[in-house]
């Protein structure tokens, strides 16, 4: 009987013995596949940046600074210069915002605080369904229905209504077109309302319910409760949300090209036909022969990959000041 449990002890010690060397040979695996996960998207990210600058290389040592600054794209010629499509890609991104992020954020606040629960899982999937769409139909759509009602209809009043006000004269001036800037910042700001929407009212859903009925109890309003409670808890996801948004935007392509009127020039009217990085890139590449030309191309690319860093890392820049003024 002794030498049976003695037995039955060594093997059980055994069992174990191998159980573990199991789960650290295991764990050492997974720990070297998630590190070499990380260093491949690393290296792709560098293999990429790259490959950008050594495409951009012969257009920015021709024209230095003043392929950024210049308004003057002239394929027939060789001449580049980007101010136009950075423009109108600055400006269509920025419209959109100002039209997408306050209409998502009430959208959300309205799905989480107002709506009545029969309601709020239709309207949330409805929402969520525009981000499926794919971009050619948002394009298609806003040149046969959009443009043309805005043609008849929005621009003339504009026209009419700004004329002889100094500066909006300028931003809004004629002739109507349909198609142009701000067509196109429209139809981006219907493309990005849904990533606002989405994660906003994720993130506004994460407040403890304890917080606002806190604040419900001293008193509060809902206005109050939402600006006061809600929206500071989850800055930094609603962030995060507005510059997952603003990053489609600048990158948008398909869509754009349909409206935009695709015109190498800089106008100040946002009424008038323009261009932006993307849809250079997509109408022109194709035709890009001449190694200048091709070249030009590409750090129009590189340009729209440093505007989309610098524009994240703002938004780093800018959650790490909210940490440090809330006291984290």
């Amino acid at each position: 009987m002794d030498s049976t449990a003695a037995q039955s002890t060594v093997a059980s010690r055994d069992a174990r013995a191998q159980a573990l060397s199991w789960l650290r040979r295991s764990d050492t695996i997974f720990r070297l596949v998630t590190h070499g996960a990380a260093l491949l998207v690393l290296g792709l990210l560098g293999a990429v940046v790259l490959s950008l600058i050594g495409g951009a290389m012969p257009a920015l040592r021709t024209f230095g600074l003043a392929f950024f600054t210049v308004d003057d794209w002239n394929p027939v010629a060789d001449t580049f210069g980007s101010i136009a499509p950075i423009y109108g890609t600055l400006v269509t991104s920025i419209i959109a915002m100002l039209i997408a992020v306050p209409i998502g954020f009430g959208i959300a606040i309205f799905l989480t605080e107002l709506c009545p629960p029969v309601l709020r899982r239709p309207v949330g999937i409805a929402v969520e369904l525009l981000a499926g769409i794919p971009s050619i139909i948002y394009g298609i759509w806003g040149l046969f229905v959009l443009a043309p009602w805005l043609q008849t209809t929005v621009q003339p009043a504009l026209i009419y209504v700004f004329s002889g006000v100094p500066i909006l004269s300028s931003l809004f001036a004629g002739p109507p077109f349909g198609i142009g800037v701000l067509t196109a910042a429209i139809i981006l700001s219907i493309m990005v309302l849904p990533f606002i929407t989405a994660v906003s009212r994720d993130v506004f859903e994460t407040v403890p319910p304890m917080l606002k009925e806190s604040a419900y109890g001293l008193g509060c309003t809902r206005w109050e409760v939402v600006w006061n409670i809600v929206i500071p808890f989850t800055r930094v996801g609603v962030i995060g949300g507005v510059m997952l948004a603003l990053g489609r935007a600048l990158g948008e392509t398909m869509a754009v090209t349909f409206v935009v009127g695709n015109a190498q020039r800089l106008s100040v009217s946002i009424l008038q036909p323009g261009t932006t990085i993307s849809a250079t890139i997509a109408n022109e590449f194709a035709e890009a022969t001449g190694g200048l030309y091709q070249s030009a191309l590409i750090a129009l690319g590189l340009l729209l990959f440093v505007l989309t860093f610098v524009v994240l890392a703002l938004a780093r820049l800018l959650l790490a000041r909210l940490d440090v003024k809330a006291g984290k």
